[in-house]
């Protein structure tokens, strides 16, 4: 991955939940790079949606409703 990418990356997972930086800015330092794409695709929808929803999703307090997500999910709580 590249740096400006990777730098990038890194920019949309500061959100303004403490507990999301944490978890996304861990998951991309240790996970990320293993991704392949369709995973990624996964993360950076994940990426978009607003920060108490994506807790909640992460939480396990809500489900994902693609498949993809949800695998990409069980990674992120792993972290």
């Amino acid at each position: 991955m590249k740096e400006l990418e990777l730098a990038r990356l890194k920019w949309r997972c500061r959100r303004g939940l403490l507990e999301l930086d944490i978890v996304l800015g861990r998951f991309v330092e240790r996970q990320y790079a293993g991704l392949d794409e369709a995973q990624r695709a996964a993360f950076d929808a994940l990426l978009d949606k607003p920060d108490t929803v994506l807790w909640d999703m992460i939480a396990g307090r809500k489900e994902a409703a693609e498949e993809g997500q949800k695998k990409l999910l069980e990674k992120l709580r792993a972290v």
